[in-house]
């Protein structure tokens, strides 16, 4: 299979789909490999090493698209990449169709097959390709939080751990889940007074056995989060529902009783965010206010810390990219529930269940398609 890489073309995107490591995995097993000089820059990976690789280097997407049986990104294509695909190509990559009726809508006219990393499925119940980001991401809101809480950036002027004699700042973390735990994990370590909020008292127990009593835990209902945001100075949403839009925990109303200057960072934001208030931003304009709150909802979090980001997504998805190579997509979803359950679109169809409900359009189950 011919399998193409370009260019991140997203608002200071950095990560590529495919490290020069995971290009000779895919030579190896006898296929070729096109990728777009300077992919990999961002993250530190030159033009050099995947020459090295085996991989054909080429000057601008418009190769990529119009050569590549499989196209492997990171984040879903924009417009202009969406034009440039076509049927019975297969796109591999993070979608979010939920909260994007006109991607959706675009990729369904290129009669592409369209296969999201933050569906694909694991034995065990979790997110396999999902994970890695969501852990970074995690990691990074707590981070990003306490520089928005500096009153530089319009934030209350809180140092998240404190001093002696004086308080640290109050996180909340609305889910219990990859994200939110790896959010819990910084701001503990950072010395902040941590609540985590969850709907599953399961979720709750593990986070107490966890972290123990450096961590508050909560179970989730709308009277429970009002309550909270009150006391909150950062306030980080880390829910998730895979595939759907995410639930709006923290309405707007919420806001007017929130302290002067608290902040929100909304990982959800992906899916839609869990913020009525929220609205994606990007890394060269990462935050907002509204009444007096801080919004961050970069939609590319990960981005920042590229290197990192890459290689973790990397050990993820290649295994993946594998079986889609060297069996084709339509073999490789029958003989993989899991992976089947990445499939999202293909040949204007839409086959996930809560992005058709998303957007009201009819639904086509993946296993009717394969048959």
């Amino acid at each position: 299979m011919l399998v193409g890489v370009p260019k991140e073309i997203k608002d200071n995107e950095f990560r590529v789909g495919l490290t020069p490591g995971s290009v000779a995995e895919l030579i190896h097993h006898g296929h070729s490999v096109l990728v777009e000089k300077s992919a990999g820059l961002g993250a530190g990976l030159t033009d050099d090493e995947y020459a090295a690789a085996g991989a054909e280097l080429v000057d601008g997407p418009a190769e990529i698209f119009a050569r590549a049986e499989m196209v492997v990104k990171v984040k879903e294509p924009l417009a202009s990449e969406r034009a440039q695909l076509r049927p019975g190509q297969v796109l591999f990559t993070y979608l979010h169709l939920a909260p994007d009726l006109a991607q959706t809508q675009e990729l369904m006219a290129s009669g592409a097959t369209c296969i999201a990393y933050e569906t694909v499925t694991s034995p065990h119940g979790g997110l396999p390709l999902l994970t890695p980001m969501s852990e970074v991401a995690g990691r990074l809101a707590p981070q990003v939080g306490a520089h928005a809480l500096e009153k530089a950036q319009g934030g209350r002027g809180i140092l998240l751990g404190g001093v002696p004699g004086v308080a640290p700042a109050d996180v909340l973390i609305l889910g219990g889940g990859v994200s939110g735990t790896h959010a819990a994990t910084i701001a503990i370590g950072l010395g902040a007074a941590v609540t985590v909020v969850d709907r599953s008292a399961e979720a709750l127990r593990r986070l107490s056995a966890q972290f123990g009593p450096a961590v508050r835990t909560m179970f989730s209902t709308r009277t429970a989060i009002a309550e909270a945001v009150t006391k909150a100075d950062l306030v980080i949403g880390a829910v998730l529902i895979p595939g759907a839009a995410a639930p709006k925990l923290v309405t707007r109303a919420m806001l007017s009783t929130m302290k002067p200057g608290s902040v929100i960072v909304d990982v959800a934001i992906d899916q839609g965010g869990c913020c009525e208030t929220s609205k994606a931003t990007t890394h060269s304009h990462p935050t907002y206010v509204v009444d007096g709150v801080v919004h961050y909802c970069v939609a590319n979090m990960p981005g920042a810390v590229a290197r990192t980001s890459t290689f973790a997504l990397n050990n993820a998805t290649i295994g993946f990219a594998l079986a889609l190579a060297d069996k084709g997509w339509k073999q490789a979803l029958k003989d993989d529930a899991h992976l089947r359950d990445g499939l999202n679109i293909h040949a204007g169809k839409v086959t996930y269940q809560a992005v058709a409900e998303a957007h009201g359009l009819p639904y086509t189950s993946a296993a009717s398609v394969l048959a």
